[in-house]
């Protein structure tokens, strides 16, 4: 085994500076691809290619100290995604965050502050600030955030930052909620029965403005509990104007790193926020994009 092992070594000296080699080891030589008994010096490679189609000076040699080598093909060598709802510090955009309110959503992507520099975490309004409309308890400037979030088994000795700010969604439609509209609806449709059976009365809220975006930060513990790399994708590079049949990707806690198209633009839509309620979102990019429970927040 000694030869073997310093062979291995000249081998790398030898290849290392070569054209799509990754590695090299001692392994048993293949020969249509069945494994032999021969040791040989296997040499990686991100893709195996025709002879005809290197340069003589970027072939590998045939041999290494007198040990036969071999070729073999294993594409790109990278380290494995960690655990997406597991706690990871620093924390990366494409993993589970949250408000301790909700369940969970994506850590979106780590922005600056345009006054301070800071950095600051960017989500749903609906996952860092349980789809707050200003005007409720339903969270509040410097809620802790967890990381993970609380349906991955984040807790307060998860949290990661405080609720910074977050702009407002408000409803379009909302069925009564509230003792006083529940029975003001169910008087009014018992009288509405006598007159016109097939009839019903809902009472609604209305919002005067469609959202535009539902988004959120939080403000991290220190800058070094997160990091601006998003999983699978890397740091943002740059904006660019979105177009008609372009190709997009996301980093969700649920679904991984998911690839779609763009089928239109500028769009109104009314999404459900909640049984019975509903907001109009305006100006909108839509996309034929693999989603699921969990998403709410990649980027």
């Amino acid at each position: 085994m000694k030869k073997y092992l310093t062979a291995v070594r000249q081998a790398w000296s030898r290849c290392l500076r070569l054209p799509n080699v990754l590695g090299v080891g001692v392994g048993l030589k293949e020969k249509d691809q069945f494994r032999t008994d021969q040791p040989a010096i296997v040499v990686f490679v991100k893709e195996k290619l025709p002879r005809n189609q290197l340069k003589t000076k970027d072939l590998i040699p045939s041999q290494v100290d007198g040990v036969e080598t071999d070729v073999i093909e294993i594409g790109d060598i990278r380290l494995l995604t960690p655990a997406r709802t597991t706690r990871i510090r620093p924390a990366p955009p494409g993993v589970s965050i949250g408000h301790p309110k909700i369940s969970a959503g994506t850590f979106g992507a780590l922005v600056k502050d345009i006054s301070t520099g800071e950095p600051l975490i960017l989500s749903n309004n609906h996952v860092l600030a349980n789809m707050s409309s200003g005007e409720d308890d339903r969270a509040k400037i410097g809620d802790p955030i967890f990381q993970p979030g609380v349906y991955d088994g984040g807790s307060s000795d998860d949290t990661v930052a405080h609720l910074l700010r977050f702009i407002p969604v408000t409803a379009e439609f909302m069925l009564p909620v509230c003792p006083i509209s529940k029975q003001v609806s169910r008087v009014s449709n018992s009288i509405l029965r006598a007159i016109k059976p097939s009839y019903r009365l809902n009472l609604t809220r209305e919002s005067p403005d469609p959202n535009l975006v539902d988004c959120a930060l939080a403000r991290p513990l220190s800058p070094g509990l997160v990091t601006d790399e998003i999983l699978e994708l890397g740091p943002i590079r740059g904006q660019a104007e979105v177009q008609l049949g372009e190709a997009v990707h996301k980093s969700g806690r649920t679904s991984g790193l998911t690839s779609g198209v763009i089928i239109a633009i500028a769009a109104t839509l009314r999404i459900q926020t909640q049984p019975g309620t509903f907001a109009v979102f305006d100006d909108q990019i839509v996309a034929k994009l693999p989603s699921r429970g969990g998403d709410s927040g990649s980027l």
